[in-house]
């Protein structure tokens, strides 16, 4: 299979896999919170056709980021309106990098493992494990953008004053606008590239041990 085949392939498992773990994130931290907004509206699962929406799947498996269908919280159910909206929106990346963990210490496994056995497979499956990994980063990283309608606006919007905070949600969809023409104008490529390149890194050097553990176990010095 070529690359762009399995990158292909790779998104679509990403969007039956992140996009419902992140959207399922957000209900489940709510309602934690106070709010059962999101139970109630069958959003507490992971079926990924409850969080799917056309233009956010499509944008996924086109260019490697997308949206789901946003998650409706009532502030007014937190005891903390604020520090609840916060909370609830950090949960939905907070997600994606935990899974780019995991598969990051998966990634250790498998490639110790197909340079011990020399296998074609498992070095094929690596590679699938490379990409559900970059994709799940960016999907945390762009989603941490302090931009509306993403979640990064939601955690910058904790600090600040009420005023200000309604005001910018006013524009709040001319503001998305304007982000996907600068997303496909290009213009946010290279400060998208520098914060997951950096996250990237950080994912490497915490999983170091599981290297160390791998090469043990297939007896790799």
């Amino acid at each position: 299979m070529t690359d762009e085949g399995l990158k292909f392939l790779t998104r679509l498992l990403v969007l039956f896999t992140a996009t419902p773990v992140h959207e399922c994130a957000h209900a489940w931290a709510a309602e934690k919170l106070g709010d059962d907004t999101g139970r109630k509206e069958g959003r507490i699962t992971l079926n990924p056709f409850a969080h799917m929406t056309l233009w956010g799947s499509i944008m996924l498996l086109a260019a490697g980021f997308g949206w789901g269908k946003p998650v409706r919280v009532n502030p007014a159910n937190f005891k903390d309106p604020k520090k609840g909206m916060m909370l609830s929106a950090l949960a939905g990346p907070a997600s994606n990098f935990i899974m780019a963990f995991l598969a990051t210490v998966a990634l250790r496994f498998l490639d110790v493992a197909a340079f011990a056995t020399q296998s074609a497979l498992l070095s094929s499956i690596s590679r699938v494990f490379i990409y559900i990994i970059i994709i799940n980063v960016s999907l945390g990283v762009f989603n941490f953008l302090p931009i509306p309608p993403l979640d990064g606006s939601k955690i910058f919007n904790a600090i600040l004053p009420d005023r200000l905070y309604f005001k910018i949600m006013r524009y709040e969809q001319y503001i998305f606008i304007a982000l996907i023409i600068l997303v496909y104008s290009g213009l946010l490529d290279r400060p998208l590239a520098f914060l997951q390149n950096g996250v990237l890194q950080i994912m490497l050097f915490l999983t170091g041990w599981a290297e160390s553990i791998a090469c043990a176990v297939f007896g790799v010095v």
